[in-house]
């Protein structure tokens, strides 16, 4: 199974003005740095939660067809795009909504399988990443849609990196931090798929 991001978020959950208000910063020095810690802080608390949280299209492939049901990475699913597969002779296949699988978005987990009465196409693989699905996840377009939990992590992590642009010693400061930030980030983590 491989996971590649295909279109990253349009906007981040925090603008670089509301980061500025929360550290108390008034000039416009540390823009270009203010905005690469909001997006690793977007990025760790991602891949902590395994979620996506601003809407974005993530590219899940396989061999081969893994289960009846397969269940899509990154929570939050709003639509699966194409779902395509290369057949025994090397021609891409394209499956179609409604005639050869459904999904739904209900639960963390977005899922797809085949319609009923139908299952997966079985076929010896020509090549590596045989199966390819496309889908769009995140909680939504606007920043509005972040969980406030979320926010916080992110402005624990943000006003930490400011403070201490270079590799910390670790002692009890750095696990208040990760205290603060893992309590925060724990109740709605998807477990690895």
């Amino acid at each position: 199974m491989n996971l590649v991001l295909t279109t990253p978020p349009a906007i981040e959950p925090l603008e670089v003005q509301e980061v500025k208000d929360y550290l108390r910063v008034d000039d416009t020095t540390e823009d270009n740095f203010l905005s690469a810690i909001i997006t690793a802080s977007r990025e760790y608390c991602e891949s902590f939660q395994n979620r996506a949280y601003i809407t974005q299209t993530w590219q899940l492939s396989f061999d081969y067809w893994p289960a009846y049901v397969i269940e899509l990475p990154r929570g939050n699913l709003q639509t699966v795009n194409r779902v395509t597969y290369k057949s025994s002779i090397g021609e891409e296949v394209t499956l179609q909504e409604h005639v050869d699988y459904h999904y739904s978005t209900r639960g963390i987990l977005g899922r797809l399988s085949p319609v009923y009465g139908k299952s997966w196409l079985s076929f010896v693989p020509t090549s590596l990443d045989a199966i390819v699905i496309d889908y769009t996840c995140g909680y939504g377009d606007l920043a509005e849609s972040v969980p406030a939990k979320v926010i916080q992590a992110m402005k624990l992590l943000i006003g930490y990196w400011y403070e201490n642009r270079e590799a910390a010693v670790i002692g009890s400061v750095s696990r208040e931090l990760e205290f603060s930030v893992t309590s925060l980030l724990s109740l709605e983590r998807v477990r690895n798929v």
